[in-house]
């Protein structure tokens, strides 16, 4: 049997020596010496643009003597797409718009007046442009007692996400516990900011919070990965416009 994505147990060694992407019927194939891995469920590797299929390919061709599977993240994200996504599109779209209506962008500070303007320059653009181009209008919160946001508002949300194919709407549901925001993901969809400003967006209190106490390693260390995650989505997304 073909060696593949799925092995369990320690780090599989790398099996192939060429990666590279191909053209056919379906989309477009990553191919490992000529063929497909395989995911635990038998799918093959194939993508429905050529950039996509990049995306996971040059993950391939980044491994070493062995395969490290946990930092494949396009290459898992393309997995879930392909298996978890098509028989479960209503209730990702529900669980999306679940995130919508407790968005951490929407959640403001009573005080310190300096972390209030920080969220402000930061949030209000990408609330306004939702709101702009969108029609997605949400309710401001101060502190952090739940308010409910409009039902028209959620509607919108989820049908935003399953309008989109199997591969948008698993970058839907894997952005937003990543961001800890829905917002801030659609708003990574369309192209209005870059992974980084994602990144940075989703981070507006623990930044304040470590230029006042700084940032110990591990803290650090998973700042990140997480950075890294959202960089990887940006390229995502932008793959598939």
């Amino acid at each position: 049997m073909q060696k593949g994505f799925h092995e369990p147990g320690e780090k599989p060694r790398r099996f192939y020596k060429s990666v590279e992407v191909r053209p056919i019927d379906t989309g477009h194939a990553v191919l490992l010496d000529g063929r497909g891995p395989s995911s635990a469920g038998g799918r093959k590797l194939i993508l429905p643009t050529a950039a996509l299929a990049q995306l996971c390919a040059d993950e391939w061709a980044r491994q070493g003597e062995f395969i490290e599977l946990a930092a494949m993240s396009a290459t898992r994200l393309a997995y879930t797409a392909l298996e978890a996504i098509p028989p479960a599109r209503e209730p990702t779209a529900d669980q999306f718009a679940d995130y919508a209506g407790s968005d951490l962008i929407c959640y403001f500070a009573d005080e310190p007046v300096a972390l209030v303007v920080e969220q402000t320059k930061a949030w209000e653009p990408i609330l306004e442009r939702a709101e702009t181009e969108l029609g997605l209008v949400f309710v401001r919160a101060k502190g952090i007692r739940h308010r409910t946001q409009p039902t028209t508002t959620l509607a919108a949300v989820r049908s935003l996400a399953l309008n989109l194919d199997d591969f948008g709407l698993a970058g839907l549901a894997y952005g937003a516990p990543l961001l800890g925001s829905a917002i801030l993901t659609v708003a990574l969809q369309h192209g209005w900011i870059d992974g980084e400003k994602a990144h940075h967006l989703s981070r507006v209190d623990d930044a304040f919070q470590e230029s006042k106490w700084g940032i110990d390693e591990e803290a650090a260390i998973r700042t990140a990965g997480l950075l890294k995650e959202s960089l990887m989505l940006a390229q995502w997304f932008a793959a598939q416009r």
